[in-house]
C-alpha cells in the first residue's frame, strides 16, 4: 500500500499526518484553521486519498506556520509513499470549474522540485484566513514532494470559489499522476529515475 506518516514537531506546529494514496475519499482533518480544513477535506475526496492529519499551531500569532508547515508534512508524506514509482502516469492536466470560477493545474511527478502560481484576483480573506497562505501551502508541498506544479487561475470572482477550484484541480491532478499504468514498465523516465 502506498502511505505513510509524518510526526513533525516544531517550535511552532505540532502535526501528526497519515496519508495514503489509493485510498476512497475520507479523512479526519483538524488543523485548526477552519479553511485550510475545508480545502483539505475537498483535496481527500476529489483526489480519492485518505488523509488524516491533526495540527497544533501557533496560529494566536497567525495561520501562516500551520498552513505551511502542513503544506510540507503533506509533501513528505505524499513522496515518501510514492516509493521509486514504478508503473505511474507521472503528468496530469486538470481544469475544474466552480461556479463562475476555472481554475487549471498541470503536473509532473519528476522529482524536481517547482512551483508556478499564476494566480490573481484573490481578495486579502476569506473569512480570517489570509489567501496568500495558499500559495504557501503550495510551494511547502511542491519543495517535499518533488513535483512540477503549475497552478493557474484562469477567471473568476469570487474568492472561496477561485481557491475551491484550484484545491479540486489539484486534487485530481495529483491522483491522476500518482496513478499506476499497467502499460508502464518501471519508472516512467528515459533517464530511469525520477
Amino acid at each position: 500500500m502506498r502511505k505513510h506518516s509524518i510526526s513533525r514537531k516544531t517550535a511552532e506546529t505540532k502535526i501528526e499526518l497519515d496519508f495514503l494514496i489509493d485510498g476512497e475519499g475520507k479523512g479526519k482533518i483538524n488543523t485548526g484553521v477552519g479553511f485550510l480544513d475545508h480545502m483539505l477535506v475537498l483535496f481527500t475526496g476529489h483526489g480519492l486519498f485518505d488523509l488524516n492529519v491533526s495540527c497544533d499551531g501557533d496560529i494566536e500569532v497567525d495561520q501562516h506556520h500551520t498552513t505551511e508547515d502542513i503544506g510540507i508534512a503533506l509533501g513528505q508524506a505524499f513522496n515518501a509513499a510514492m516509493g521509486d514509482k514504478a508503473g505511474i502516469t507521472r503528468y496530469a492536466t486538470v481544469s475544474i470549474p466552480m461556479d463562475e470560477a476555472l481554475a487549471t493545474v498541470h503536473l509532473d511527478i519528476s522529482g524536481r522540485p517547482h512551483l508556478v502560481y499564476r494566480v490573481e484576483g484573490l481578495k486579502d480573506k476569506v473569512g480570517n484566513f489570509d489567501t496568500e497562505l495558499v500559495q504557501e501551502f503550495f510551494q511547502g508541498f511542491v519543495n517535499h514532494a518533488g513535483i512540477t506544479l503549475h497552478i493557474n487561475l484562469v477567471y473568476g470572482t469570487n474568492t472561496h470559489h477561485m481557491i475551491e477550484a484550484i484545491f479540486k484541480a489539484f486534487a485530481r491532478a495529483l491522483d491522476a499522476a500518482s496513478s499506476l499504468n499497467p502499460r508502464v514498465k518501471g519508472i516512467p523516465s528515459t533517464k530511469g529515475l525520477l
